[in-house]
């Protein structure tokens, strides 16, 4: 029985090189039929760089990375911090004098948006949603003047703490975003400072 080939040109579907196989078979069994079309070359050219050259494409990325975790006990910190101020300064807002009420509000809300961010830098680096810890319990009663002059020290610390993370880590957006915190913070204790300057 005789094997016919049929046409590839004739049809759309893929070719089946099988039955080619067994003809070249018989004609010498160490030919390797169509090598270009089995075993196509990469299509490479100068203006399409490889994938592996991409920006982002490595499997470590350049931001909130390998770099980043390092720092992760460091934020799940920062966090705490900055979620327990927020509960902080709500209840603060509501026995502190009428003048200084719209300011704590802000700040519980600035905490607040430190927090989420965070938060957000959180995921980024683990893939996972952080789980807080802050427990809202009863806040201490002081003379108005001593809790802006405690709060001003906490908001100082937390800006200079914000600055040496950034100058400890290798990742440039998580440097970046603890520069802005730091300022940030620094910026609400000169607010508490200017407060306080009135209150004496």
């Amino acid at each position: 029985m005789q094997e016919t080939m049929t046409n590839p040109m004739s049809s759309p579907t893929p070719y089946d090189y099988r039955q080619y196989d067994r003809i070249w078979q018989r004609v010498d069994p160490t030919l390797n039929p169509y090598p270009s079309i089995r075993n196509p070359e990469p299509k490479t050219t100068a203006m399409t760089p490889k994938l592996e050259s991409l920006p982002g494409a490595e499997s470590d990325p350049c931001c909130m990375g390998s770099a980043a975790m390092e720092m992760l006990g460091v934020l799940e910190g920062y966090i705490e911090v900055e979620l327990g101020d927020r509960w902080y300064y709500l209840a603060l807002q509501r026995c502190a004098p009428t003048a200084s009420r719209t300011m704590l509000r802000d700040f519980a809300h600035q905490k607040g948006v430190h927090a989420k961010r965070l938060m957000a830098v959180y995921y980024l680096i683990t893939g996972k949603c952080y789980e807080s810890n802050v427990i809202c319990g009863q806040m201490k009663q002081e003379a108005w003047c001593e809790t802006l002059r405690q709060r001003y020290h906490a908001e100082a610390c937390g800006g200079m703490n914000y600055a040496r993370s950034a100058d400890g880590t290798t990742d440039p957006c998580l440097h970046q975003l603890l520069e802005a915190l730091s300022a940030a913070t620094y910026a609400m204790a000169e607010k508490l400072l200017v407060t306080l300057e009135k209150n004496l």
